[in-house]
């Protein structure tokens, strides 16, 4: 047995309504529990699955922060999106049987690894298990969508608004505080990820900081007036 691999218990882990379906019977967590019997260690920098891997299971992030990304033609990595505990992560692999996207760690993480055809081997008799991995899928496609209607229209202020709303909210579902963050990743990934040029996002921020709106130290920011950064979203919808 791999030494980064250890046994896991879904029934008592603390994320289970993030990553589970609620309302499962003690016998049907059981049956997950057996099927997600593993987990992995992911080290800061590390990969957890490659574009172009075969693609046989779906990851539930325990602790950790992950970016996924792709190399464009130019060689360049492109953010795809940020992936935090609690989340899904590996979906992209199930149309085609192969990664298509590049998944790294962006602080020491940890990973249940949950084997995709029992996963839906049980979704079969458990119909909650099945509603759940299509909703995970569900919000994906929403997520997506999401990105392309930012990247698509809206102003350097406005994505970065709406960026550090979003990655407050996440967190604030997950016991964190609604107004402090960590950033986990570096402005130039946020850059790639809301297509903006690391320039621009760091004059963006500058911007927030000297109108109030947010405080920065390196990497923590306090969000001042949530209210503002809302505004700056919905504006767009004034356009």
């Amino acid at each position: 047995m791999n030494p980064h691999t250890i046994k896991v218990a879904c029934s008592n882990c603390n994320l289970r309504e993030l990553c589970m379906p609620l309302g499962l019977n003690d016998q049907q967590l059981q049956r997950i529990d057996d099927i997600v019997a593993t987990r992995r260690k992911v080290k800061r920098g590390a990969t957890l699955f490659r574009n172009g891997e075969a693609f046989t299971s779906l990851f539930a992030i325990r602790t950790g922060f992950f970016k996924t990304c792709v190399a464009t033609e130019d060689g360049r990595d492109q953010v795809t999106g940020f992936q935090m505990a609690g989340e899904i992560i590996g979906l992209d692999g199930i149309v085609s049987d192969h990664h298509t996207c590049d998944a790294v760690a962006l602080e020491d993480a940890e990973v249940c690894v949950m084997p995709f055809d029992r996963i839906e081997e049980l979704s079969r008799e458990v119909t909650a298990l099945q509603h759940h991995v299509h909703k995970i899928m569900s919000r994906e496609i929403v997520r997506e969508h999401g990105v392309m209607l930012l990247l698509g229209s809206m102003r350097a202020e406005e994505r970065l608004a709406a960026f550090l709303l979003n990655l407050v909210q996440r967190l604030h579902a997950r016991g964190f505080s609604q107004s402090e963050l960590v950033l986990r990743m570096t402005r130039e990934e946020i850059g790639s990820y809301l297509g903006l040029k690391l320039e621009t996002v760091s004059r963006t921020f500058s911007k927030f900081v000297e109108e109030g709106i947010v405080e920065v130290k390196q990497r923590h920011v306090r969000i001042v007036e949530p209210d503002a950064l809302k505004r700056i979203v919905n504006s767009q919808a004034c356009h």
